[in-house]
């Protein structure tokens, strides 16, 4: 079974927005390309070139950004007017299912969608799946098993797939975390194969994650990766796809 997986790491500046493409081969994750966007080629430009080549191969979109909203912020706010009480505690209010279950599990707590900016950079993630849809006539729906046809999408978070592969996940965002960066690309050649030049990696930490997305996505199609626990509730907040084997110790820088 081969499976194309392309790796989009989200963001609002398209200066910020990482992207990769690899394949699932065998259960072997290859990763051939990682890259940043610039605001002269946008994630669509890139994303839909590749979409358009092999259009009979399966493919899966692996998109760090959050895909849904919690449901219990939409409820109370659905008829809420300025100056009433909110009866929602606050962790149900602003993190969804999924956020909560990435905590507990990895000790890792995503930003919050309801209440943090990172609302922005979902609300471009879906602006991106749209340009998607239209650039290649595509449903692109979100996968919920390893039972798809053409192009699908999940979501997913660079930090929780590499702890749950026993890799540090902090330490590597700044442009003078480059070391950091290095350590994290020689910890997934362990994992995955990777590009014999991997500077794009070492350079940016948005190519490095969504080089970690594909890693993501194979876990995804691989059966390797935490199921929903309420699927209703996924099927509206969204569900972080993270491989199973959370609980390894990170490795060293």
């Amino acid at each position: 079974m081969e499976v194309r997986l392309i790796g989009i790491d989200c963001a609002t500046d398209a200066k910020k927005t990482g992207v990769a493409r690899g394949l699932l081969a065998d259960g072997h994750v290859v990763i051939y390309e990682a890259r940043v966007c610039t605001a002269s080629e946008s994630a669509a430009d890139i994303v839909g070139g590749w979409l358009r080549e092999g259009t009979e191969r399966r493919t899966l979109l692996a998109i760090d950004a959050p895909l849904g909203w919690p449901v219990d912020l939409s409820k109370a706010l659905s008829d809420h007017r300025a100056g009433q009480n909110l009866s929602v505690e606050p962790n149900l209010m602003f993190r969804r299912a999924t956020d909560r279950f990435v905590q507990v599990t990895l000790k890792k707590t995503p930003l919050e969608v309801g209440a943090d900016r990172i609302a922005r950079t979902a609300h471009s993630a879906l602006q991106l799946i749209s340009d998607l849809r239209l650039r290649t006539g595509e449903h692109i729906p979100l996968a919920w098993s390893q039972d798809w046809s053409g192009v699908a999408a999940i979501e997913v978070y660079p930090a929780a797939t590499l702890l749950a592969h026993g890799v540090a996940a902090s330490g590597y965002k700044l442009r003078s975390d480059e070391p950091n960066r290095e350590a994290i690309i020689r910890n997934l050649r362990a994992r995955l194969t990777l590009p014999e030049d991997c500077s794009a990696m070492s350079e940016s930490a948005d190519a490095l994650d969504a080089a970690v997305c594909v890693l993501a996505g194979g876990d995804f199609v691989r059966g390797q990766a935490h199921p929903p626990v309420d699927m209703a509730r996924a099927a509206t907040e969204g569900w972080i796809w993270f491989a199973t084997g959370a609980g390894s110790p990170p490795a060293s820088h």
